[in-house]
């Protein structure tokens, strides 16, 4: 892989972390404190505004629809520089899970579809949710699903209770996985489904608590019941029984986004310990935090680790955009723990260095920690990833003599 960043890029990325550190980290005191996200949206929306204008808007969505069309490895650098706050994802609209939903309805949405759906996604006008995860099933293995949709006539009749269907509050649709043919083998059986939210039998129950905060609107995780929830047949993405094979389809990419974004939140974190080192006084000859041989060695080791995550999700892209999600099936499992675990040491060591000013919300580092300890956890327990890489592995050598 050439690690040379692409001149078009590098103008790319310096406009948009000045824009990050000029309009939209200033915003975090009030995001951090304010309990209801939707009083922020008037100025997010002026934010939004001055994106568009800057064209730097939906960077990694399909040109024809009003996005940038960066490729993976392209929105990789976009990811990170957006990943050192909390909105800036939302502020240049490639948010999660909007953004897996536009994948999804770009790869196998109807002409209909795409424009009742996809293109005021893209537009940044609606948002969305994805309703996967089963509050009595286990996440870790998805083909154990107990929500129906149930052919009637011409419509799907929905029955079935989801969890973490994150920004479900204010959504426009949901895209719902259902099992709708049950007769088949495992991995077919389920289906992906658009359920608009003001669908009849679409109740959201509440918005869950995650270390002590439920969230508003686009911040919120919904708990959702399906209760005799009726949508049209034509409502069904893709074919029938094909949930899991899209639902693959979305995963890589999107672990990208994500890993790239986590090594924003580790450089946002990073420059925020090595800051405070430098400058935190610790005895009365003026020595500093940064004479710590403790702290040196934090700050080496998480320098490196930073850079060892980062050089393996860009190769993952790379790989990705080359020979396909295929050959790169070890390489996402990879990246999505390692840069999983790579990140909570990071938040930590800098909230540790932090000290008691570490604990509480005048710094963005506590939000960090509460929010994104279930990256280890979500699309994918670390466990569950590593056992599957280690299977793969193995695989190779059943057959093979090393000497």
């Amino acid at each position: 892989m050439d690690f040379e960043v692409p001149d078009k890029m590098k103008v790319i990325i310096e406009m948009i972390n000045e824009f990050v550190d000029k309009e939209i980290i200033p915003l975090e005191p009030e995001f951090a404190h304010n309990r209801d996200f939707r009083e922020m949206l008037p100025v997010l929306e002026e934010k939004r505004a001055m994106v568009k204008k800057m064209e730097l808007w939906a960077p990694n969505h399909p040109r024809e629809y009003g996005g940038m069309g960066l490729n993976l490895v392209e929105h990789a650098f976009v990811s990170e520089c957006l990943g050192r706050t909390p909105l800036g994802h939302y502020v240049f609209n490639c948010q999660a899970p909007d953004a897996g939903n536009i994948e999804i309805l770009h790869l196998h949405g109807t002409p209909e579809q795409k424009e009742a759906y996809l293109r005021p996604l893209v537009e940044g006008t609606i948002r969305s949710c994805f309703s996967m995860t089963e509050v009595e099933m286990p996440g870790s293995n998805p083909v154990m699903m107990a929500t129906t949709a149930v052919k009637d006539g011409d419509d799907y009749v929905i029955n079935g209770q989801k969890w973490y269907s994150t920004s479900s509050d204010g959504s426009k649709f949901a895209i719902v996985m259902a099992v709708t043919n049950p007769e088949n083998p495992t991995y077919l059986q389920a289906s992906m489904i658009i359920v608009p939210t003001d669908t009849p039998g679409f109740n959201q129950v509440r918005t869950i608590p995650v270390m002590g905060e439920a969230g508003t609107d686009y911040t919120g995780h919904g708990e959702i019941l399906y209760q005799n929830c009726r949508v049209p047949r034509k409502n069904l993405l893709g074919g029938e029984g094909m949930g899991f094979v899209i639902a693959q389809e979305r995963l890589g990419p999107g672990r990208i986004h994500h890993c790239m974004r986590w090594i924003g939140i580790c450089n946002r974190c990073f420059d925020l310990m090595c800051s405070r080192a430098s400058k935190r006084i610790i005895s009365p000859d003026g020595k500093t935090l940064s004479t710590r041989q403790i702290i040196q060695s934090w700050i080496s080791e998480c320098a490196a680790d930073i850079q060892a995550a980062r050089l393996m999700i860009l190769n993952t892209a790379w790989k990705i955009e080359k020979y396909g999600q295929k050959e790169a099936r070890q390489d996402i499992s990879m990246i999505k723990f390692f840069t999983a675990g790579i990140m909570q040491n990071v938040i930590d060591k800098a909230l540790q260095v932090h000290g008691g000013l570490g604990m509480t919300d005048d710094i963005i580092i506590p939000f960090f920690y509460r929010h994104e300890r279930a990256a280890r956890i979500y699309d994918g327990a670390d466990e569950v990833h590593k056992m599957s890489l280690a299977k793969r592995i193995l695989n190779g050598y059943a057959d093979r003599e090393v000497r």
